[in-house]
């Protein structure tokens, strides 16, 4: 049994499916904008279309190793902002940041 010769190396085929997989998320999240009627803002949009081209021309989307893993295609704070921009498009409550709870109006804490 012949085996072809790796034509890359492992690390190379995680870092092209990392980049299909950030520009199949980019590309969901503003179709179910669309398709939900939910308008994005202007600066989402252009940050949809900035990440996608920057992931298309150099495989990911920051310049700074310390932002995100290797051989991923977006930073974390990236990442947060497209699951930020999808839960919009699905119509869901932004989820709670860090902090503390405040009170309901009315009732105290002792």
């Amino acid at each position: 049994m012949k085996r072809k010769p790796p034509s890359d190396s492992p690390f190379e085929a995680q870092r092209r499916a990392a980049q299909r997989s950030a520009l199949n998320a980019l590309k969901r999240a503003r179709r179910s904008a669309e398709k939900a009627g939910v308008s994005l803002s202007e600066w989402e949009g252009a940050f949809i279309d900035s990440v996608s081209e920057r992931v298309k021309t150099h495989g990911r989307a920051f310049a700074d190793p310390e932002k995100g893993a290797p051989g991923q295609a977006l930073s974390a704070m990236q990442g947060r902002k497209l699951k930020e921009i999808t839960a919009k498009a699905k119509g869901e409550a932004p989820k709670r940041r860090w902090g503390r709870k405040t009170p309901k109006a009315g009732v105290s804490e002792e």
